[in-house]
């Protein structure tokens, strides 16, 4: 009966211990509630190509990414000499209309505004699942994590970025050489501020922002 009793005290201080580690909410690809059960397998066959595969650091950086929101409109510049493929991923998102009637479905209160979700687009279909599906590989730099920055969210799996990204509105320190941080916000931090007002339950907003329409141009200096 002793034994039993120190095991079930030494459990119950290894749990406590593990809660006090936990680290602060890491922005993450919610659970896809879309998915049905009969879903069909995923189609392996190979992508279309798309405006900026193939295109160089160079060129992707001249390039920013106007998002037209009912709240405002922000721009944000690429930074591909750190994050390439994200940088890639989000500028072809935008120029194909993939981000068009998207939301703001992910809201942490002083901390970030997330979106990317396809699934939220009234375009919601084959063609978008096919996209949300893809997969990017994890580039982690040495950008901070503060405010302004726009980076990939993932889920803990390794290579699990797909098209969700989010705007840090306060600091994220506890994210740097973790998530790869592709841009910034040039112009419009009071738009995801906004946003990030927004009336929520729990990370939810109770009406999110939606995306009208995201506009690839270059940047004007």
């Amino acid at each position: 009966m002793v034994s039993v009793l120190f095991a079930a005290c030494g459990v119950m201080t290894l749990a406590l211990a593990a809660s006090a580690q936990s680290p602060a909410p890491s922005p993450q690809i919610p659970p896809d509630t879309t998915r049905k059960a009969n879903a069909r397998p995923n189609d392996t066959t190979s992508p279309l190509p798309e405006p900026f595969d193939g295109a160089s650091a160079e060129k992707m950086a001249t390039q920013c990414v106007t998002l037209e929101t009912e709240a405002g409109s922000n721009e944000i510049e690429m930074m591909p000499e750190v994050a390439p493929e994200s940088v890639r991923n989000f500028l072809n998102l935008a120029a194909t209309g993939a981000l068009d009637t998207t939301t703001f479905n992910r809201v942490v209160k002083g901390f970030i505004i997330q979106g990317g979700n396809l699934s939220t687009s009234e375009k919601w279909g084959v063609e978008l699942s096919k996209r949300a599906a893809r997969k990017l590989p994890d580039e982690p730099g040495l950008v901070k994590h503060v405010r302004g920055i726009v980076s990939m969210a993932r889920t803990d799996e390794p290579n699990s970025a797909s098209t969700h990204f989010f705007i840090l509105v306060g600091e994220g320190s506890h994210l740097n050489s973790k998530f790869a941080a592709f841009g910034r916000v040039r112009t419009g931090i009071e738009v995801a501020d906004a946003i990030n007002a927004t009336q929520t339950d729990g990370e939810k907003p109770v009406k999110a922002v939606r995306i009208n329409r995201a506009v690839v141009a270059q940047c004007v200096k």
